[in-house]
């Protein structure tokens, strides 16, 4: 395993512990020790990553309970053969529709909202494609997520950016633009792409 993979799995793995082990003390000291193992393991992504402190505590350690893996979800929309991008605001790179799961709402709930928040596109889901790993799939990152890519079917509104989102854009398989790889990843889309024509296969689970 690389260095930089090695240090960046340590720094998971001790905020991992901590969360826990704030989750079940009942113990002051052990609390304190707990505290200071997440606040080191904040340290160590800030010394080697260029990603601010805040962003940092809010993504990687800011989490209480036992700690898991977070959920992020993908709508995947395919008109006359191309697939549907946005344009994410904060670096102009492309991706498909989504972000992070929110509480009391269903992974098609998810799909459905990003969707007509990201593209204006009104659509209804239809069936799970795949849940990928991002530590197996997509660049090294602060956090451990799944990413569930959903199939939607369009049934109203029209192309619209949104608050997080510069352009909307259908691309066919062989002229995908630059993605945000931390995302999704050329594969992924053409992984999405192999699904669709393949309607009998079953979801992709990695």
């Amino acid at each position: 395993m690389e260095t930089t993979l090695k240090w960046l799995n340590w720094a998971k793995q001790i905020q991992g512990i901590s969360q826990t082990g704030l989750a079940y003390t009942k113990d002051v000291y052990d609390k304190e020790r707990y505290e200071q193992l997440r606040a080191l393991s904040v340290e160590i992504m800030r010394q080697y990553t260029d990603v601010e402190t805040g962003k940092l505590v809010e993504l990687f350690a800011g989490e209480y309970g036992y700690a898991t893996p977070k959920v992020d979800i993908r709508g995947v929309v395919v008109s006359d053969g191309r697939i549907l991008l946005v344009r994410e605001k904060e670096e102009g790179e492309w991706s498909l529709p989504g972000g992070w799961a929110d509480l009391l709402l269903s992974p098609s709930d998810i799909a459905v909202k990003e969707v007509l928040e990201e593209s204006g596109f009104e659509v209804k889901a239809l069936r799970l494609l795949a849940v990928m790993d991002n530590h197996k799939h997509n660049p090294p990152a602060p956090y451990h997520a799944y990413k569930m890519f959903i199939h939607c079917e369009i049934t109203g509104g029209a192309a619209q950016e949104g608050v997080e989102t510069s352009g909307v854009e259908f691309f066919g398989e062989d002229e995908l633009p630059q993605l945000s790889r931390d995302r999704n990843t050329e594969e992924q889309i053409k992984l999405m792409f192999a699904l669709l024509r393949n309607p009998e296969r079953i979801p992709v689970m990695d």
